[in-house]
């Protein structure tokens, strides 16, 4: 780890695909406390029926990358934990790389919201959504970001 901002992003993508990033394909490319950008491939294990990305998956996406970044703000002994997302989907995407990128717009001592804007390789906006997270004490045995 370059410092304590940051996460060393080999070992985030290995933990990730121990979780839901070993069910869906995503991929942490910057980790900070005031900025995180994951990628996902649009490709076969996400679609919905009728064949474009599942929303579901972009929401997977955001929170995944909004909880990562409020994680990094917390104080020690404590964790952020989603509270509530919400998700606009704004076009269709059926295959290629989508990127989110989740900045927070507040920081507080009992809550964090963050905002993610997920965009294809021409930088269209795919989804945007707001993720509201709760901090509380560290439940024994929970993992840890850093």
């Amino acid at each position: 780890m370059a410092d304590e901002d940051t996460i060393d992003l080999d070992n985030s993508n290995a933990r990730l695909a121990t979780v839901i990033g070993g069910a869906l394909p995503l991929k942490f490319e910057e980790v900070s406390k005031d900025r995180v950008v994951m990628t996902m491939q649009v490709d076969s294990r996400v679609p919905q029926p009728m064949g474009v990305l599942h929303g579901g998956a972009s929401v997977v996406l955001a929170e995944s990358a909004a909880s990562t970044g409020a994680n990094l703000n917390c104080a020690e002994g404590m964790v952020a934990l989603g509270q509530e997302i919400n998700a606009n989907h704004i076009r269709p995407k059926m295959s290629g790389i989508v990127r989110a990128v989740a900045v927070p717009v507040h920081i507080g001592r009992t809550s964090q919201v963050w905002t993610v804007d997920i965009r294809d390789e021409a930088s269209k906006l795919i989804c945007t959504s707001r993720c509201t997270l709760s901090i509380v004490p560290r439940p024994p045995g929970l993992g840890t970001m850093r």
